[in-house]
């Protein structure tokens, strides 16, 4: 197998005819420069050499021009080599515009090389797959794959579509999808996804999802729809470009009337391009984006980046956020001496059988663990936000909180208040029966990123959570948050976001996927967690956590941080600063026309730089 670097992977295709035909015509220009300057070619020749190299630039400038209405740095090079050669300064005209040549060589190559990593780094799905057909075993392109195929998989192979496991057991190295290190077991049953690799062993897979249906193809798909995704800072720089144009004519024009030099003008028009405004922001996106890709999170675009550096109030849904969301009964109490445990138990199950909220299935699941024979519920309703009625062996059964038993006028009902976990009341034929405790186990870690999170800045910690009071603060308290809000319909949870939102936070919101979207949607940023395999989910959200590992956050708050503070180093120093000195050092003539090109490498070098090695520096809040 190749193990080598993605981003060198690339480096190779990277390097097309086209690109080879521009680096040749560079070199020519330059060649041909050189020679004259040393008297071995003739003026005609240097002529020649300088259209040859001013085509492509001129070219790219008026698309640029007359399609975005946009004067980016081939004009202002096509017009300073101009005015360098009908002044009667070639060797300077010509110098000036080979070293532009290579600066843009370089940025397009390094462009398209963060854009190319993003597909490298999430991995890739084969173009052939093995299937398994009554003749026999059949090689078949991808693209003729169909929904309930048998494919095999040995280990070193790509698995070519989204499915589950039928035969076999295998090691499954997930890290391009979920960005985890270790590779997972997988056994009959177990559901893989395209684009995973096989580490170890053998598998038949039969086939749910295909082609662009796959998991893999809809993380592309999102990923590169989020380069189009414009942060606020960079339409920010897009527009100071465009009056920043007019007030460059401006200058220079005052300029050559005071002083009719050419060369000054010339230096000057090298220190006034606006190119790098545009360069700043759109190569540290795309490096962050593939950067989080890589570790399983997705952002959905630029603004989503900027937002989420810029949080500083984190909303957290309890149940599937912070905790596992797969409740377990842990104890039953009878307060009715004509009804036994077991009947309670078996009563309170035969009425959840139907619903599907997961308090429901977990008293489901411990009578089945305990071999109770559940009857058929008629009349069955469900009260939203309240719980269940049905009609049970000719019995009327309540499952639900305190609310479900106080509207229909229940009594005898004790204070669960205190109680650790969630508290379900049951009754039967309009008396209290009794109650079943349930808990919730936290994820491991959750308390050290909730710690962690308050260190990046985040001054606001919230759960949110339909849950009692009680177990509300049992989770909040282990988990060192204080600001917690129980009893809450999905109505309530968006009101709490916006009322954040008004008191002037900018308010990430951390679920588990599609139940809590509207809660999402309201947020500055939404971020569903442990959307493996759901597509819903993954639609869902601004940034997508491939995993239920809420250390993630912790890298997607690092990364976006950085991004945001690499822009604005790009554009102080890059652009600022660079600039600024080097539109002064050509007013008071320290420097002329070639020096200008020269130092103009600068900031184009270092815009690159700072933006692509987000793809490799250490993130000082990623876990490990």
């Amino acid at each position: 197998m190749n193990h080598a670097d993605p981003a060198s992977r690339a480096d190779g295709t990277l390097f097309t005819p086209a690109r080879r035909r521009e680096a040749l015509r560079i070199g020519i220009v330059g060649a041909v420069t050189l020679a004259h300057w040393s008297g071995a070619a003739p003026l005609w020749l240097l002529l020649a050499a300088v259209a040859l190299g001013l085509y492509p630039l001129a070219k790219a400038g008026l698309i640029e021009l007359v399609g975005e209405r946009k004067i980016g740095t081939e004009i202002f090079v096509s017009v300073a080599t101009v005015i360098a050669v009908l002044s009667g300064e070639y060797i300077a005209g010509s110098v000036l515009m080979t070293i532009i040549l290579i600066a843009e060589f370089i940025a397009d190559f390094n462009t398209d090389r963060a854009h190319a990593s993003i597909k490298a780094l999430i991995g890739a799905t084969p173009r052939t797959a093995i299937v398994r057909t009554p003749a026999g075993e059949q090689t078949v392109p991808v693209e003729q794959l169909t929904v309930g195929a048998i494919v095999l998989a040995r280990a070193g192979d790509s698995i070519a579509a989204d499915g589950i496991v039928v035969a076999g057991t295998a090691a499954v190295d997930e890290a391009r999808i979920t960005g985890e290190s270790l590779p997972v077991e997988k056994a009959p049953g177990a559901s893989v996804l395209a684009g995973t690799l096989v580490a170890s062993g053998a598998i038949d897979i039969r086939t749910e999802k295909v082609g662009p249906d796959t998991m893999f193809s809809r993380i592309i798909q999102l990923v590169e729809r989020a380069e189009s995704e414009q942060a606020p800072v960079q339409k920010l720089a897009d527009r100071v470009a465009a009056w920043l144009i007019p007030v460059v004519v401006i200058f220079l024009v005052v300029v050559f009337l005071i002083t009719h030099d050419v060369r000054k003008i010339l230096a000057l028009l090298i220190f006034t391009s606006p190119a790098e405004l545009g360069l700043a922001t759109p190569m540290v996106m795309i490096a962050a984006i593939a950067r989080a890709a890589r570790h399983g999170i997705l952002i959905k675009g630029g603004l989503y980046l900027e937002e989420l550096a810029k949080v500083d109030a984190m909303v957290f849904d309890k149940t599937g956020t912070l905790t596992y969301g797969e409740p377990r009964v842990v104890g039953i109490t009878v307060s009715d001496a004509g009804i036994s445990e077991t009947d309670l138990l078996r009563y309170a199950a035969s009425a959840d059988r139907r619903s599907a909220h997961p308090l429901a299935g977990a008293v489901v699941k411990e009578a089945e663990t305990r071999g109770l024979m559940l009857s058929e519920a008629e009349n069955f309703r469900t009260i939203h936000g309240r719980g269940v009625i049905a009609v049970v062996e000719a019995r009327e059964v309540m499952v639900g909180n305190e609310a479900l038993l106080a509207d229909n006028s229940v009594s005898g009902v004790p204070e669960i208040a205190g109680r650790a976990g969630t508290t379900v009341l049951v009754a039967v034929n309009g008396r209290f029966a009794g109650t079943l405790q349930f808990e919730d186990q936290i994820r491991p870690g959750a308390a050290e990123v909730i710690k962690r999170l308050s260190a990046t800045g985040i001054k606001r910690v919230v759960m949110l959570t339909g849950d009692n009071d009680t177990a509300a603060r049992y989770v909040g308290n282990a988990l060192g948050i204080t600001d917690v809000r129980s009893r809450l319909l999905p109505d309530d949870k968006i009101a709490a976001i916006e009322s954040l939102r008004r008191e002037g936070f900018v308010v990430a919101m951390v679920g588990d996927g599609v139940n809590d979207a509207p809660a999402l949607a309201r947020a500055n940023v939404g971020i569903a967690m442990g959307t493996r395999g759901t597509q819903a989910a993954l639609e869902a959200a601004d940034v997508a956590l491939m995993t239920d590992d809420l250390a993630k956050l912790l890298t997607a708050r690092a990364l976006a941080s950085r991004a945001y503070r690499t822009i604005k180093e790009n554009l102080l120093f890059g652009v600022g600063v660079v600039h600024v000195l080097g539109i002064t050092a050509a007013l008071v003539g320290w420097i002329g026309p070639v020096q200008a090109a020269l130092l103009h490498l600068g900031p184009d070098i270092l815009v690159f730089v700072n933006s692509i090695k987000l793809l490799h520096v250490r993130l000082e809040q990623a876990p490990g």
